[in-house]
């Protein structure tokens, strides 16, 4: 059955919100003041789909990529900067609301630079023995092929030709291949996901391929198949070989946005702890100016600090090691020496670490964030415990999309 529906505005997932039918409906790619024609969506009552166009926004605009509302990578093309920048920011305004974390919400920092330089692709062989390379659909595991996708970083220049390569030399059943590509100093780094065991003959393959396209190197589940040169990426003054599918921040210039709001409101500290370190991209800018300890679960991304370190100069001593913070969270004694720490954990947020943090007596804490909502959980365990916030800073480097970062100075 088909339905008119007046959007009343962009929820937080980026879909028009329309009460029209007495309830919430969420329709996807319209905006606030929009009357469309949508339809229902099997199994999800509260989604329509939508149909027609009957009256636009005037602050609607023309998408910039063909596969846009069909490839689920982005939820907003269609909406002049001013409004999706107003929209972003009260995001942030809202979810910290609802929380009653009182405190001014700075204006959005766009941090999109030349774009995403790391993207994970999908591969499988559909009906009739066809490969799909690309992006999921929105919200299911349907594989929408493509062949560009312009939010990319320049540096990542090749990387779907090679992902349909790789995926063609596997031709993917059942489970679809997750084929991640980061863009290196020294070339493309490509960890290919979801293979399963391999012959020689097909390792071979691979390695052919790799050649063909010159990454730089691609890896298997982290296993390497063929390395031309170790890719490398720039973090402050120094270089870091990256550990096979690494987690860097999705767009260069939303690390160094990032790091530099950090450098600002760590200010005069000597000694800092970096909690949730990654491979380095504050210790690295930090140690410039201030000893650092630098904590971090993952074993690869440590190894790839400490290296780091050893190979730079100038820097002042940083001490990174291997520890689970969401098991075995800093306590309050080991913190009596750091001037200022720095969290930046997972989307999951850091409760058990914010908890021990809160009560502790470092002066001056230092919050980074990909989600506003466990942000405002973790935030709000810091000022129960005596922290006063200042300003929240909201980051867009993932443009197009609902999805935000943030960061906080909190001090005693």
């Amino acid at each position: 059955m088909v339905e008119r529906l007046l959007i009343d505005h962009v929820g937080h997932r980026g879909d028009g919100v329309s009460f029209s039918s007495g309830e919430a409906r969420y329709v996807p790619y319209t905006l606030g003041g929009e009357t469309v024609e949508a339809a229902a969506v099997p199994g999800h009552p509260d989604r329509r789909k939508l149909l027609a166009l009957d009256v636009a926004s005037p602050e609607r605009i023309a998408p910039f990529c063909p596969h846009f509302g069909v490839c689920g990578g982005c939820a907003i093309q269609h909406w002049q900067a001013e409004g999706y920048q107003d929209w972003k920011r009260n995001i942030v305004v809202e979810t910290l609301r609802a929380a009653k974390i009182d405190c001014e919400v700075a204006p959005l920092i766009d941090a999109h630079g030349a774009g995403r330089r790391r993207a994970t692709f999908h591969a499988r062989m559909g009906t009739h023995e066809i490969l799909k390379v690309g992006f999921s659909a929105a919200a299911s595991h349907d594989i929408i092929p493509i062949d560009r996708c312009p939010i990319l970083d320049p540096g990542l220049k090749g990387a779907l030709e090679a992902a349909w390569a790789l995926a063609e030399a596997l031709k993917p059943t059942g489970k679809a291949l997750d084929i991640q590509a980061t863009a290196a100093n020294n070339g493309l780094d490509i960890d290919i996901r979801g293979s399963g065991p391999l012959p020689p003959q097909r390792i071979t393959a691979l390695s052919v391929i790799a050649e063909q396209h010159r990454l730089a190197r691609l890896t298997r589940h982290g296993e390497l198949v063929l390395m031309r040169s170790a890719p490398d990426v720039t973090i402050g003054a120094a270089r870091v070989v990256l550990p096979p599918g690494s987690f860097l921040q999705a767009t260069v210039a939303g690390e160094e946005t990032l790091a530099a709001l950090v450098n600002e409101r760590v200010g005069k500290a000597k000694h800092v702890a970096d909690l949730f370190c990654g491979v380095g991209p504050f210790a690295l800018r930090l140690a410039s100016r201030a000893r650092v300890t630098a904590l971090d679960s993952d074993a690869g991304a440590v190894a790839a600090l400490q290296k780091a370190v050893a190979t730079t100069s100038g820097l002042k001593p940083v001490k990174a090691e291997m520890r689970d913070l969401f098991r075995r969270p800093l306590m309050p004694q080991e913190m009596r020496d750091f001037d200022a720490i720095v969290f930046d954990p997972p989307r999951q947020g850091a409760q058990a670490q914010a908890k021990q943090l809160a009560a502790s007596k470092v002066p001056v804490v230092i919050a980074v964030s990909c989600n506003v909502t466990t942000f405002a959980r973790d935030i709000r365990m810091l000022i129960d415990g005596g922290y006063k916030l200042d300003a929240v800073v909201p980051v867009d480097q993932f443009r197009h999309t609902p999805h935000v970062e943030l960061v906080a100075r909190l001090a005693r």
